[in-house]
């Protein structure tokens, strides 16, 4: 499914191997939970934390505007200047180099420029959903950057928020934004049934279960990105709660597979890549799996999904848009 292109040129789905860029990852992680703890510090809480994730942007990932007393912030991870940019309301700049550096560097240099804007900040100081979480300011053991393969993840989820946000328009029920989890290091998009779910039983490292019991509040089905699995990354899809029949359901493409391990369905970046027509293979993907969990859910799709070109007959000719669908 795509929109039209001002271009002719080719959509390229980037090649990035896992195991080429795990210490760049591994230290990047830490860096985007740095920034998405400044957006938690100020922001209002939103339903499912939805306050404190990422975007992808047209340089990078950005967590758009943040209050700030009478005004606002944004943070920018650049990876096309490689640099951190902190903008506010007031017209002011500043930026901290994305280069190889310790975590506990970029810890102090961040929260320093925060405090030349005017903008004092406390952060829990540690992170969140990783088996081994060294204080930020104690972190010299992450301290990688390859901006090549930074450059390159970004341009994965250039693809993959694409992809997704036109799975999104799908949906006229609650759905949440295609943002990024720097808990986890994610992209994702939500589904919800309208229904409550039971009390998530938490269990994520160093993380709190009253943030999942808040994150799987209500029943819902997710799906997205993430740089880790297969071996350049894997799209997921999961239900919670996982109605029965779910693990079973007849996925597409051919190469996605339900994982016992992870509880999800998963399936290879690098068999979407590769595909004759990559958008196509994860569109059928994120449709299927939605399908499983609406199905044997239970869910009212009569309610919650409608055609999002249903107001094309009232738009000139030249502005309608033609989708593939999964």
């Amino acid at each position: 499914m795509t929109g039209e292109h001002t271009t002719d040129a080719p959509i390229t789905w980037p090649a990035l191997r896992v195991d080429d860029w795990t210490a760049t990852r591994d230290t990047l992680h830490m860096w985007m939970q740095i920034v998405g703890k400044i957006r938690l510090a100020h922001a209002p809480l939103l339903n499912h934390w939805w306050q404190v994730t990422s975007y992808v942007s047209p340089r990078g990932l950005t967590t758009s505007a943040i209050p700030y007393r009478s005004g606002v912030f944004d943070i920018e991870f650049d990876f096309v200047d490689h640099r951190l940019v902190v903008r506010t309301s007031e017209g002011d700049v500043r930026t901290v180099a994305l280069e190889p550096k310790p975590v506990s560097d970029f810890y102090r240099e961040t929260m320093r420029t925060l405090g030349e804007l005017g903008i004092p900040t406390r952060i829990q100081p540690a992170p969140n959903e990783v088996e081994v979480a060294i204080p930020f300011a104690e972190d010299d053991r992450h301290a990688t950057y390859d901006p090549a393969a930074a450059h390159q993840f970004w341009r994965q989820l250039l693809q993959a928020d694409r992809v997704l946000g036109e799975f999104r328009s799908y949906y006229v029920g609650k759905v949440s934004p295609v943002h990024f989890f720097w808990g986890a290091m994610d992209l994702a998009c939500t589904r919800f049934s309208g229904r409550p779910a039971p009390p998530h039983p938490g269990g994520a490292p160093n993380c709190g279960d009253w943030v999942m019991e808040e994150g799987y509040s209500r029943e819902l089905s997710s799906c997205g990105f993430w740089p880790g699995g297969g071996e350049e990354g894997a799209f997921y899809a999961y239900a919670y709660p996982e109605p029965d029949g779910f693990a079973d359901h007849a996925v597409a493409p051919d190469a996605a597979f339900y994982s016992k391990d992870n509880g999800q369905f998963l399936l290879p970046y690098e068999a979407v890549r590769t595909a004759g027509d990559p958008d196509r293979a994860l569109a059928s993907f994120l449709h299927t799996t939605y399908e499983a969990a609406a199905e044997h859910g239970g869910w009212d799709r009569e309610a919650l999904e409608d055609d999002p070109d249903r107001w094309a007959r009232q738009r000139p000719r030249h502005h309608r848009r033609q989708r593939r669908g999964g």
